[in-house]
This record gives C-alpha cells, sequence and structure tokens, in this order.
C-alpha cells in the first residue's frame, strides 16, 4: 500500500501542479507495432546539434518500446488535439483509427499536430523508476501556428496574452 506522502513531497507536487508545461505525445515502432503516450516533460536540450529531452516511468506500458526502439517521435500539440492528448494518456486504443502514419525510420507520425520531429535516440539514463532520453532530431515537419495545448493545475489548458508596455 503506498505510503501518505511527505511535507516536501506534497509541496513538490503542488508546486508542480502549477508549473505550466505544453503537451506532447511521444510515439515509437517495436517490431512492427505502434507505441505512444502523452509527455508533459519534454524539453530542448541543444540546437546545434538539434536535441530534446524527455522523462518518463519505466514502468510505463510504452517504456520496452523507448528501451528498445532506436528513432523516436515527438508531436507538439495544438488546442484542437486535446481528444488525442486523452487518448494517449488514459486508453490502450492509442493507434485504432486513421490518425496516424508510419513516417521516417517507421516511427509513428500523428496526423494535425502542431508539428513533429523525429530523431535517433542517444543516451536513456535511468535512475530508480525513472528516465530520461536523450535524442537527436533527423526530421520534422511544423504544422499550423495554432494555440498551443498546456496542462496546469490538473486540466488542459491555453496561453493567454498579457499586455505588456515597453
Amino acid at each position: 500500500m503506498p505510503s501518505e506522502p511527505s511535507g516536501f513531497e506534497q509541496t513538490f507536487r503542488e508546486m508542480f501542479r502549477r508549473h505550466a508545461a505544453g503537451v506532447a505525445i511521444i510515439t515509437a515502432n517495436l517490431n512492427g507495432s505502434p507505441f505512444g503516450f502523452t509527455a508533459t516533460s519534454v524539453a530542448s536540450l541543444s540546437a546545434e546539434p538539434p536535441r530534446f529531452t524527455f522523462n518518463m516511468a519505466r514502468s510505463s506500458s510504452s517504456w520496452p518500446a523507448v528501451a528498445n526502439a532506436e528513432y523516436i517521435g515527438v508531436h507538439m500539440l495544438g488546442l484542437e488535439n486535446q481528444a488525442l492528448a486523452n487518448r494517449f494518456a488514459r486508453t490502450r486504443d492509442r493507434f485504432d483509427g486513421d490518425h496516424w502514419e508510419p513516417g521516417p525510420h517507421d516511427v509513428p507520425i500523428l496526423k494535425d499536430v502542431s508539428g513533429w520531429l523525429v530523431g535517433r535516440i542517444q543516451m536513456r539514463l535511468s535512475f530508480e523508476n525513472n528516465a530520461v532520453v536523450v535524442v537527436e532530431v533527423v526530421d520534422g515537419q511544423v504544422g499550423d501556428n495554432g494555440t498551443p495545448l498546456l496542462y496546469h493545475s490538473g486540466s488542459y489548458s491555453k496561453p493567454t496574452p498579457i499586455d505588456y508596455e515597453i
């Protein structure tokens, strides 16, 4: 049975609930089967060469694909992709339908997203039940410049402009 979170664990959880993050979907192909999951931990690592990172639990049903694939995809989501984000976060039928197609290096590519990148995995750093994955980009496509989908305080959100004067 899980224990109650300590004061610092509760503070940590509450602080990161308040930290808005962009929503993405990570995809991979393992032995001809597509895998994917919703992620809020995607971050740019370097522009030259172009690299990004993401974190995930090694207990995830997608971990075997990430642990063994050579190439992986990341798909940035817009406000109109909320149902897709839910599908990859909460269901097992993530690839039923025509919302994806095989892409470069057989990585599953999702349709109608804000953009996607395919990259070669450079490093997997495991720590306890978690992993940090470093990916070097080899292909990609930018989609429409719509409103980005954010995750904040347990729900999806959108950025709102603020008045700013110089």
